[in-house]
C-alpha cells in the first residue's frame, strides 16, 4: 500500500558537477536527515567527473588519451564500464555515435581552449577512424590500436545519472527522479501513485518552455539539441554535436532528439547518435533497436513539427504540452 503523502517530507537536493548541476528529487518520512544522500550523490558524480572529464588534465580518461598507441593501460571499472557502452552503441549506430571525436570537439572549441583553425584544418583533413574500431578492450584493461582522442561527453553525464539512481535504490529509496542538465532518470512511482513527470523542451534559445511532458516509470531519458550550446562562423550558428564523418558541426541537425531507455547513459548516447544520423536514418536506427524517440525538426517557416518513433510517441506531440505515458516497467 502506497504512504499517504501526509506521512512524506519532500526532499530536493542538488549540487556542481560537469559544469551544471545534479539534482535528486525523493519522498521520505520528515524524521529523515538527508544529509548522508547528499554526500554519497556528490560523490557518485564526482567519481564520474574525476574518471571522465576532459576538462581535468589528471582525470582517468585524459590519461588514457596521452598512452601510446598500442600500450595496455589499466583504467577505473567505472570508465571501463562507459568505453564498452561507448564502443557497443557506436557499431549499432553505424558510427553516428562516436567516442572518439576529441580532437574535433577541442578544435571547434567545445573544450577548455578557444576554437583553432589550424587544429580545425587537421581536425577535417586527416583521415578519421572511429572510437568503436580504435579500441581494444579486456576488462579494465584498454589499448588504442589506432590515433584516437577520446570524449565522453555525449555519455558521460547519462551515466552519472545512472549512477545517482544506483546510489538512492542502495540507500533504500527506491522511488524518485534523478538528473544533470536535463538528463534524468525516474524510479518507480510518486507517493500518491503517479508517474514522474519530465518536460521535454522547445527547441528554444531565448526561454526555456515545454514542448511535451513524459510522464515515466523506471525509466531514462535525454535530449541532444542545436539550441543550447554553440559556435558562429561567417554569420552561422554551428551545433556542438560532431558529425563524424566531417569532424565538424552538424550543418543541419534536427533542433532536438529526445530517447527513452531503461539506462540515462544509453539515453544520453542514442540522443547524439539519433542527432548525428537526422530523421530519416534515425527514425530507422530507433525503430530497428527498439528505441523511443522523438525528433523536434524545424520547417522553412521558422516552426517545429515533431516526429515520433515507438509506442510511447506514437501519440499526437504538436501544438501544445502533451501529456505521454508509460505505464510498464521497462527492463
Amino acid at each position: 500500500m502506497l504512504k499517504m503523502f501526509t506521512d512524506l517530507a519532500r526532499h530536493a537536493l542538488n549540487g556542481a558537477t560537469m559544469g551544471t548541476r545534479w539534482s535528486a528529487l525523493f519522498y521520505a518520512p520528515a524524521s529523515f536527515n538527508p544529509a548522508l544522500k547528499q554526500t554519497a550523490l556528490q560523490q557518485a558524480v564526482d567519481e564520474v567527473d574525476d574518471q571522465m572529464s576532459t576538462w581535468k588534465p589528471d582525470s582517468a580518461l585524459m590519461r588514457l588519451n596521452a598512452a601510446p598507441v598500442g600500450e595496455w593501460v589499466e583504467i577505473p571499472a567505472r570508465l571501463a564500464e562507459v568505453l564498452q557502452l561507448g564502443v557497443r552503441i557506436g557499431r549499432e549506430s553505424g558510427g553516428a555515435f562516436d567516442i572518439g571525436m576529441g580532437n574535433a570537439v577541442q578544435a571547434w572549441g567545445f573544450g577548455p581552449e578557444d576554437a583553432d583553425q589550424q587544429a580545425i584544418r587537421a581536425a577535417m583533413t586527416i583521415p578519421h577512424r572511429p572510437g568503436h574500431k580504435s579500441l581494444e578492450l579486456d576488462g579494465t584493461r584498454v589499448r588504442k590500436t589506432a590515433p584516437v582522442t577520446l570524449d565522453l561527453n555525449g555519455i558521460a553525464k547519462g551515466y552519472g545519472v545512472d549512477r545517482m539512481a544506483e546510489v538512492l535504490v542502495a540507500q533504500g529509496v527506491d522511488a524518485g527522479l534523478v538528473g544533470i542538465d536535463g538528463e534524468m532518470r525516474a524510479l518507480g512511482l510518486r507517493p500518491d501513485g503517479e508517474a514522474w513527470t519530465i518536460a521535454v523542451e522547445a527547441p528554444d534559445t531565448d526561454r526555456r518552455a515545454p514542448h511535451s511532458i513524459l510522464a515515466l516509470r523506471d525509466a531514462a531519458v535525454a535530449t541532444s539539441g542545436d539550441y543550447r550550446h554553440w559556435v558562429m562562423v561567417q554569420g552561422c550558428r554551428l551545433s556542438h554535436t560532431m558529425d563524424p564523418a566531417r569532424a565538424a558541426p552538424l550543418l543541419s541537425p534536427p533542433a532536438s532528439v529526445t530517447v527513452i531507455a531503461s539506462s540515462c547513459a544509453e539515453a544520453d548516447a542514442w540522443a547524439t547518435a539519433l542527432m548525428v544520423a537526422g530523421p530519416k536514418v534515425g527514425s530507422d536506427l530507433a525503430e530497428k533497436h527498439g528505441l523511443e524517440a522523438l525528433f523536434l525538426l524545424r520547417d522553412s517557416a521558422g516552426g517545429v513539427h515533431a516526429k515520433g518513433v515507438g509506442r510511447l510517441f506514437d501519440q499526437k506531440t504538436d501544438g501544445n504540452t502533451s501529456v505521454l505515458t508509460e505505464p510498464e516497467r521497462r527492463p
